[in-house]
């Protein structure tokens, strides 16, 4: 893959509706969510839903960017609701495969399409349309580690045919 793509900010909510909380640093905890994220705890909007849907959520920088420019949408920081976002990365190419952030590993699942609760815990009723088929990533994490502020995002190289299975 051709791009180079960083963590430009970090989002966790305890629990559903609460505002997000900036963070510079946060631990990834495999197959639950990020460590006091309402996801994590079960404890956000979509915690009755099985699966690894909810475990971490990731939008583009760049996405957000065009929302404000084309949109008129200026959001305040961490108002798109979603845990990570990215700097340099087109993440629906990301469905399907692994991925690091940090030193976790990410393995993304489906787009993160937005919904009637964005509109009803942000009040922004402009919010949906833009977003539609840009509204980010919802990744499972497969290992656990830290992320930061600045941690590269690069993608992981699938085994070759001939490695041992471990």
């Amino acid at each position: 893959m051709l791009w180079q793509a960083s963590v430009a900010a970090i989002y966790v909510a305890e629990r559903a509706g609460a505002p997000m909380t900036a963070l510079a640093q946060i631990s990834a905890l495999a197959g639950r969510g990020l460590d006091g994220d309402r996801y994590a705890t079960g404890e956000g909007f979509y915690s009755w839903a099985a699966g690894p849907l909810r475990e971490v959520s990731l939008i583009e920088a760049e996405v957000l960017e065009r929302l404000a420019l084309d949109h008129n949408l200026d959001l305040p920081p961490g108002v798109h609701r979603r845990n990570i976002v990215t700097r340099g990365v087109p993440l629906g190419h990301l469905i399907g495969h692994e991925f690091r952030v940090g030193e976790a590993t990410f393995r993304g699942v489906e787009n993160c399409e937005p919904c009637q609760h964005l509109i009803d815990i942000t009040g922004i009723a402009g919010i949906l349309s833009p977003m539609i088929h840009r509204g980010g990533l919802h990744a499972a994490i497969v290992a656990g580690g830290a992320i930061r502020i600045g941690d590269a995002i690069v993608a992981v190289e699938p085994a070759a045919a001939s490695d041992p299975i471990p």
